[in-house]
C-alpha cells in the first residue's frame, strides 16, 4: 500500500476547506490549484510567474520537480489573457511539454487572472 503525505501550504483556507497544497501518494503528486497569492496586482504573466513558483515549492516539498509535471490545467479568469499566461507557462514548461488543458472560470479572488493545478509523476 503507497503511503500519502500531505504537503501543507499558507492559505488559511486550508483547514476550513479541507484541502492540503499538495498529495503525494506512491510515485504521483497531486498539487491543488494554485492563485497568484501575494500577486493581485500584477499582470497575468507575473501572476502566473508567482502561481509556478509556488507550485515548484511544493513538488519540491514532495520531492518532485518541473521535470516530473505530466499534467497542468490553467484556469484563466479572462479568455483573452490567454496568450500572456501561456508564454509564461512556456517559461516552465516549453522542453518538458506536460498535457495542459486552458479553460475560462471564475476564480475565488476577482483580482486573480490564472489559477493553476498541476500532477507529476517521479520516477
Amino acid at each position: 500500500m503507497s503511503t500519502r503525505t500531505n504537503i501543507p501550504g499558507t492559505s488559511p483556507y486550508e483547514p476550513i476547506i479541507g484541502f492540503s497544497r499538495a498529495v503525494r501518494i506512491g510515485n504521483v503528486v497531486h498539487v491543488s490549484g494554485t492563485g497568484p497569492v501575494g500577486a493581485d496586482d500584477l499582470s497575468p504573466a507575473e501572476q502566473t510567474r508567482t502561481v509556478l513558483a509556488l507550485i515548484e515549492k511544493a513538488l519540491a516539498q514532495a520531492g518532485a520537480t518541473f521535470e516530473h509535471v505530466v499534467r497542468t490545467r490553467i484556469f484563466l479568469a479572462r479568455a483573452e489573457d490567454w496568450e500572456e499566461v501561456g508564454r509564461a507557462h512556456g517559461e516552465v514548461f516549453g522542453i518538458i511539454r506536460p498535457a495542459a488543458t486552458m479553460v475560462v472560470a471564475a476564480l475565488l479572488n476577482p483580482k486573480w487572472r490564472v489559477e493553476i493545478e498541476a500532477e507529476a509523476v517521479v520516477p
